[in-house]
């Protein structure tokens, strides 16, 4: 058999369902051994989409996405999408056809040091060298990238390797995957005594929740020891927003209302937190806070985040032991607080004004959807609305880059959330910059018969830029753009298009794009003047308790 042969069996042996791709000349053997595979190829557009669509593939199934590009270019494509899964932990296996072993020594057409180039964002990067250690490194790959905490990892597949003839005797390893170690004892009395005797504690969630499949310990925990749980952008659902407890998401820079959760507390349980997500320096500026890290992975060294106790181990068991050990609060001492945030989501939920308030956008998006669809967010100024103000009710529900934090996700990330979950409703909400970006993948979507919902806010403007510049320099330079008809280019590539001319138009439009079950894009002009009245809301900010 071929080594290409090989390799695919292998692929199929980790479970692949899916590679997010574009063929290639030097990828041709592994492109025709697929074509008697049981793995769908989907083709697309563009490789920094490939990337996105295993990215985000990733992060909802827990099980690596593969992409793959051929070599040089096609290779670079993908990096922007790959390192974004790589910060933001989403376990992804990249894939480069490469030039021949024998040209390697030489100034050669296309060629790039391919492993040297993925390694710094990566957990492994590796080039076959010979077809017999095919199977070892495609099972290390898949171990390296989805164990704790997952990442990336890349392999560089030459051409007259994936060419060889193999023996038959050769074939995938056994997959195997090593569980989380229980907690030890020690650790959860410490966090539980420091718990007990705390007066004001808190919890911030962040990623690792999900990925540790806790939601629902995390959320028991709480109810038990009567603990207000905050989540960090990428943990949004952990505890549903609705729930007495919730306090909503931290993230923003500017000192919204959680933070003066975070002011008041003298215990801090950092739960699946990641640093990527909200740097320390943030939320523990003086550094008086005791900090309590559960988590699979020790905590990354910082001056900021210096632990009082670290409980390392499976992150549901860790809740569940404490949680029986620690003495609950007497009384929610956030009750007042989660009443004002609660209240100033809803503050403008019926404001008729036209363009719409980003506020009154996403009230309507709440309704339209059901409590398990997902939300995609792309990344611009409509990413930090999201963030603060889409009201999550379920573990996975909002999808939000905020490690790496890179436009241009939301299209492919919204293909692959719906290939994921063909039954749940699946909308994007990107900026017009960000948009146009991976606009090409629209054709992807309808050719592989992907129903997903694209809404566009609508500014003609870098508008997070202009939000920074403002504040900074009270002037903005060089943000602005000109759009096409969105309603026009979505129906030029077979899709449907609707603009929304009023306020009261967009919810009905939003259930007629659900009810055409198709690739629909929403052209929404957002009244991006917001942006500024929150910093100075945010800046005048007086904390309710």
């Amino acid at each position: 058999m071929k080594a290409s042969e090989l390799f695919v069996r292998c692929l199929e042996n980790e479970g692949v369902e899916y590679i997010f791709g574009v063929p290639g000349e030097e990828n041709i053997d592994v492109m025709d051994a697929l074509l008697d595979s049981k793995i769908k190829f989907v083709t697309v557009r563009h490789e920094q989409g490939a990337a996105f669509m295993a990215d985000v593939y990733g992060r909802l199934t827990g099980r690596a996405g593969v992409c793959l590009a051929t070599l040089g270019p096609g290779a670079t494509n993908l990096v922007t999408g790959f390192a974004d899964a790589n910060m933001d932990r989403a376990p992804i296996i990249g894939i480069a056809g490469q030039g021949a072993t024998t040209r390697m020594h030489k100034e050669s057409h296309q060629m790039l040091d391919l492993v040297n180039l993925f390694a710094p964002i990566s957990k492994y990067s590796t080039e076959l060298i010979h077809a017999d250690i095919i199977p070892e490194v495609v099972r290390k790959a898949f171990k390296d990238a989805q164990s704790e905490k997952p990442g990336g990892a890349f392999i560089s597949v030459p051409e007259n390797i994936a060419g060889a003839e193999l023996s038959e005797s050769k074939q995938p390893l056994k997959v195997q995957h090593a569980a989380a170690p229980a907690p030890p004892q020690q650790k959860v009395e410490q966090a539980a005594q420091v718990i007990s005797d705390a007066s004001y504690p808190i919890i911030m969630a962040g990623n690792g929740v999900f990925r540790g499949n806790a939601s629902e310990q995390l959320v028991a925990f709480a109810e038990k020891l009567n603990i207000p749980v905050a989540t960090t952008f990428m943990a949004k659902g952990a505890i549903p927003f609705s729930h007495p407890l919730s306090l909503g998401t931290v993230g923003l820079q500017a000192h919204d209302y959680v933070a003066c959760g975070f002011d008041r507390a003298d215990v801090i349980l950092c739960v699946g937190f990641d640093m990527v997500e909200y740097h320390p320096s943030s939320w523990h500026q003086n550094k008086d806070k005791k900090i309590i890290h559960i988590d699979q992975h020790y905590a990354e060294v910082d001056e900021h985040y210096m632990l009082e106790v670290g409980v390392i181990g499976d992150i549901a068991a860790a809740l569940n032991a404490i949680g029986e050990v620690a003495s609950p609060q007497s009384e929610l001492k956030a009750g007042t607080l989660r009443q004002v945030i609660v209240d100033e989501l809803n503050e403008k939920e019926s404001d008729a004004s036209f363009p719409m308030k980003p506020q009154r956008i996403l009230n309507d998006v709440r309704k339209g959807l059901a409590n398990e669809d997902i939300l995609i967010s792309d990344v611009g100024a409509h990413k930090m609305w999201i963030a603060r103000m889409y009201q999550a009710e379920a573990p996975n529900t909002c999808i939000i880059s905020n490690g790496f934090a890179s436009m241009g996700i939301g299209i492919p990330g919204a293909i692959a959330a719906k290939l994921v979950h063909p039954e749940k409703t699946v909308m994007t909400i990107n900026g017009d910059a960000g948009f146009m970006m991976n606009s090409q993948e629209i054709e992807t979507a309808l050719r592989h018969k992907v129903a997903i919902i694209i809404m566009v806010w609508n500014d003609s403007k870098y508008g997070l830029i202009k939000w920074h510049q403002d504040k900074k320099f009270g002037r903005d330079a060089h943000i602005d753009f000109n759009n096409p008809d969105f309603v026009k280019y979505a129906e030029s590539f077979g899709a449907k298009g609707y603009q929304v001319n009023s306020a009261d138009e967009l919810l009905p439009t939003i259930e007629q794009a659900i009810a055409d079950d198709t690739v629909v894009v929403i052209d929404v002009p957002v009244d991006y003047s917001e942006n500024m009245k929150l910093t100075e809301k945010l800046g005048n900010l007086v904390c309710p308790i």
